[in-house]
């Protein structure tokens, strides 16, 4: 008897999207790519985080430019108050009344530590309570300082990159190094701020939470007592345990190569 032979069916063709693949995925805003677009790791509370914000687009002043400057620092003290604030208690009827309240709420588990203003970026050192207030915390953030900077610029149109950069600093001396690296970041790139004069040593930025620093050594306290533009830190790294290592010299810069 003659053996049946079955035809064996093509296999079907993959799709070809999405995927590991060269230019795949959603192309980065801007005009050059920034940090790529995959799932952030965990978060934990008591460990504070170093961010940073880029500028999307190279036409753009400096940001230490005054008015530009100027803009960011009323965003982060507006936002530093907001954090203070209690959300507890009457608030305005209607919607007015609900985005004060939830404005309130999201400043207050995102707190912004120290701050310092770069040509094109801005460092942070943040405390947020949970991964889902650190990206929404920072979102917010970016729209009100994008719509601020645009504002003073008489533009529109975006300022930052759609993704920023944030480092988890779980150690005492992780927290050290970037207290160094954010409020003595101008000594790398050696920019001066322009059209703001300061009564403060030159090696304190103008353009940095530096002044309201307590951490200087051979310096009795702040330079500044008015309100500052940041909170107090709450995580034990962030508040005391830093200091283990030694306060922060005046002459120190971040490393090259960071």
């Amino acid at each position: 008897m003659a053996r049946r032979v079955h035809k064996q069916l093509p296999l079907p063709t993959p799709p070809t999207w999405g995927g590991k693949r060269k230019n795949a995925g959603r192309p980065p805003k801007g005009t050059r790519a920034g940090v790529p677009h995959a799932s952030r790791p965990p978060h934990a509370a008591r460990h504070p985080l170093h961010v940073t914000l880029r500028a999307a687009r190279r036409d753009l002043p400096s940001l230490r430019e005054h008015r530009v400057a100027a803009a960011i620092g009323l965003v982060l003290k507006r936002h530093g108050a907001a954090a203070t604030a209690t959300t507890a208690g009457p608030h305005a009827p209607g919607a007015r009344g609900a985005a004060l309240a939830r404005r309130l709420r999201t400043a207050s588990r995102l707190r912004v530590v120290h701050f310092s203003i770069e040509p094109d970026h801005v460092h942070l050192l943040v405390e947020a309570v949970d991964a889902v207030a650190l990206g929404r915390g920072l979102q917010g953030l970016s729209s009100q300082l994008a719509r601020r900077v645009n504002a003073a610029l008489g533009r529109c149109g975006q300022v930052f990159a759609d993704r920023y950069h944030a480092h988890a600093l779980r150690a005492p001396r992780e927290v050290r190094n970037a207290l160094v690296y954010v409020l003595q970041n101008h000594r790398k790139h050696v920019t001066p701020a322009r059209g703001l004069e300061s009564p403060f040593p030159a090696w304190v930025d103008p353009l940095s939470s530096a002044a309201w620093f307590d951490g200087w050594l051979g310096q009795p306290g702040r330079f500044r007592t008015d309100a500052p533009p940041v909170v107090p830190a709450r995580t034990w790294l962030a508040a005391a345990a830093w200091r283990r290592h030694g306060l922060v010299h005046p002459a120190e810069r971040p490393r090259v190569g960071r």
